[in-house]
């Protein structure tokens, strides 16, 4: 495997200016992101976790180029990642990722039809090919039938539509897979399908993998690697077995303190 990381950032920082409490007050910084170098190896699947405002979803978008560090650099495959270039210059960032969000009913534009909806990146990519062929084949990987080509997202139940999100993510092909808390939304059951849904592309295409989540089994489950987020820092990071069981930092152990129960002897449970 090349020792040379997939996914590399250092110093990424992220601060913005919001409006301050009160008629007239003065804007204020607030620090997203603080400082953070992070290597994401090829092939590999890294979760991100910790507590609701810890800098996990904004890591993402500024390793993706959807949002400008205040500061730092982020590199991909070598290749420098520059969210202020032009959509065409980014092209190539976007045949590299696929990403699936949290939500799957506000992510599907309800007036498109299914097909359509997963062969927008082959249009706006300029991907070339059979595309209807394309949408079925991913149908196909994500367990829905071709013939949900032709309906609409209405007429799919939740764990469906988080299907039709991720064929539409892996539709181009991308190298990369970045889920922002794409599990949250559904339940038990449907998680557990899903999860085994990504544990098999994963497997058959060598995807390298980013999840986001606060679900501590998620990741367990299906990382390798962790990354432990707090007030836009890393308290700690590493092989998540390692991690998970015999954390270092004072702040994963309160976090994982707080989850019912981690069972080591389940690894795939």
């Amino acid at each position: 495997m090349n020792a040379e990381p997939l996914i590399s950032a250092r110093g990424l920082t992220r601060r913005y200016r919001v409006r301050g409490a009160g008629i007239g007050a003065p804007r204020r910084e607030t620090l997203a992101l603080d400082d953070v170098d992070i290597d994401v190896r090829p092939g590999s699947a890294m979760g991100i976790i910790g507590e609701s405002g810890s800098g996990k979803s904004t890591l993402v978008r500024l390793l993706l180029g959807l949002d400008i560090p205040t500061a730092g650099t982020v590199t991909i495959d070598g290749r420098s990642v520059d969210a202020r270039a032009s959509a065409r210059r980014l092209h190539w960032l976007r045949r590299a990722t696929g990403i699936v969000f949290q939500d799957p009913y506000a992510s599907l534009d309800p007036r498109m039809s299914v097909g359509r909806i997963i062969a927008e990146p082959l249009w706006a990519l300029g991907i070339d090919g059979d595309r209807r062929a394309r949408v079925h084949e991913v149908l196909a990987d994500v367990g829905l039938g071709r013939d949900a080509a032709d309906r609409y997202p209405h007429e799919f139940s939740g764990g469906q539509r988080q299907r039709i999100a991720l064929a539409r993510a892996i539709v181009h092909r991308p190298g990369i897979l970045v889920g922002d808390e794409p599990l949250s939304a559904l339940d038990v059951t449907v998680r557990a399908q899903i999860l085994e849904v990504l544990r098999g592309l994963r497997e058959r295409d060598g995807l390298t993998l980013l999840l986001v989540s606060h679900d501590i089994g998620v990741v367990q489950n299906l990382c390798d690697e962790v990354v432990v987020m707090t007030e836009g820092r890393i308290a700690e990071e590493g092989p998540t077995e390692k991690v998970l069981l015999q954390p270092q930092a004072a702040y994963t152990r309160r976090l994982l303190a707080s989850v019912p129960v981690i069972d080591p002897r389940r690894p795939g449970s």
